[in-house]
């Protein structure tokens, strides 16, 4: 399972939608021609299936800024996050019949007395870092 997305949550990305930085564009789906926008399905730890979708600003436009629009702000209520946590994003190898399976994972910030102090590992991930 390879990482795309690594992301400690901001203010923006719970209120409104999960900014992604354009480099990992290409490991998600393929927007197709002339468009934008693409929606896909991620499963979540709990094999739970979310749709998302990905959105940039027009092709031509060289700073496409690609964000997670439909369905994040749900994922973000279901799941109770907040500002500190992180997200993840994986895509697991092609299917047999070329398709790719995403995954995504949370880790939810770790807060004494309102500071930051660690996050719960990410699945496979060996130790806590210290904020």
């Amino acid at each position: 399972m390879a990482t795309i997305v690594k992301k400690r949550l901001r203010k923006t990305d719970i209120e409104k939608r999960m900014t992604i930085p354009s480099k990992s564009l290409n490991c998600f789906p393929a927007l197709s021609g002339s468009e934008h926008m693409v929606d896909f399905d991620v499963r979540d730890e709990c094999g739970r299936v979310w749709k998302f979708r990905i959105y940039t600003r027009k092709s031509s436009n060289k700073y496409r800024k690609p964000v997670l629009t439909k369905g994040w702000r749900e994922f973000v209520c279901r799941k109770e996050l907040s500002i500190d946590d992180k997200v993840a994003f994986y895509m697991d190898k092609q299917q047999a019949d070329g398709s790719v399976e995403y995954r995504v994972t949370v880790q939810k910030a770790v807060k004494v007395f309102g500071a930051v102090f660690a996050h719960k590992p990410f699945p496979g991930e060996a130790s806590n870092d210290i904020v």
